[in-house]
């Protein structure tokens, strides 16, 4: 089991494993300028990410796009919520050409809910992973989506536009959907990846845990198998960090050990890659992990296919 609470939210302070140590800015403002610039929202700023200085310094950034007000609001997120603007159709054009200014040869495309779209937002999904692809033919993209309220077409459209990974996040365990995601749903979550792994089994598939909103050791190895289950081939699990006083409190901090353990837990269900740690995130390192996987397997394309070629480094 995990150990008990270190350094509480009572005392203002974070455990020292997690805090680490400052980042430097580098060329974090170059990254914001062009993202203002193109009128460009990253989920590193709209999300409060503890990272965003380490991402913004090596020059990448997991762009955002449909806006930056999502229609939900989840227990745990500091994204602003209401009713968002409609989509724009210039915005796959513009940020596929911030992607090429920031030499990125991995990009990450997220975006917030938008449950009042009818497909959920799904075309203007694959319209961006085709503007990048088309822009960028050498680079590999990723895209975060959310469940597009359970429309087994939306999720095909995407899927179908051929991204070299596709994430979406279970964010925690079964008991506390309720409570972290009012909106989402648990196992309709893991019909997102069983059914982007059923149509295209060859890609990379991945999805993203929280620890520390009070789930139980047996609760975590169950979301484990439970992804495993559905296809999941990339695992990331990392410490929530309450963004805000209107998000919900820190439970628990995991020490780095109780990461290093469950980290090999996943590996050992098969999952083909696994993050975890304090300051883990779904999109960080997102490129060198593809890339360590490609050289891993000496040919990433045999697996992702339909992709143009490249090694991405960036991410």
């Amino acid at each position: 089991m995990f150990g008990p609470i270190r350094t509480g939210e009572g005392n203002g302070r974070l455990p020292r494993w997690v805090t680490g140590k400052p980042a430097p800015l580098g060329a974090g403002h170059e990254v914001r300028a062009r993202l203002r610039g193109a009128g460009l929202a990253s989920v590193c700023e709209e999300a409060r990410c503890p990272n965003l200085a380490d991402c913004f310094g090596r020059g990448v950034a997991t762009f955002m796009i449909l806006g930056d007000t999502c229609t939900r609001r989840c227990g745990f997120c500091a994204v602003a919520h209401g009713a968002p603007a409609p989509p724009d159709a210039d915005e796959p054009a513009r940020l596929a050409g911030a992607a090429l200014g920031m030499g990125l040869r991995h990009v990450v495309v997220t975006s917030v809910d938008r449950d009042d779209l009818a497909d959920g937002g799904a075309a203007h999904f694959a319209a961006t992973v085709a503007a990048l692809r088309a822009t960028l033919p050498a680079a590999t993209v990723e895209v975060l989506t959310p469940d597009f309220g359970g429309r087994g077409e939306s999720v095909d459209r995407v899927a179908d536009a051929r991204p070299a990974v596709y994430n979406h996040n279970l964010e925690t365990v079964a008991r506390l959907q309720s409570v972290a995601r009012p909106d989402g749903d648990y196992r309709r979550s893991l019909a997102v990846l069983a059914r982007v792994k059923a149509r295209h089994p060859r890609m990379w598939v991945k999805s993203g845990l929280m620890a520390g909103l009070g789930e139980t050791d047996a609760e975590l190895d169950a979301a484990f198998r439970h992804l495993r289950d559905a296809g999941c081939d990339l695992l990331t699990l990392g410490q929530y960090l309450r963004p805000g006083r209107d998000q919900l409190p820190v439970a628990r901090y995991l020490e780095p050990a109780d990461f290093a353990r469950l980290k090999a837990r996943a590996l050992e269900m098969g999952f083909a890659h696994v993050a975890a740690g304090p300051r883990v995130r779904s999109s960080f390192n997102a490129g060198p992990v593809l890339a360590a996987l490609a050289g891993a397997s000496n040919n990433l394309f045999g697996r992702a296919r339909g992709m143009h070629p490249g090694a991405p480094e960036n991410g």
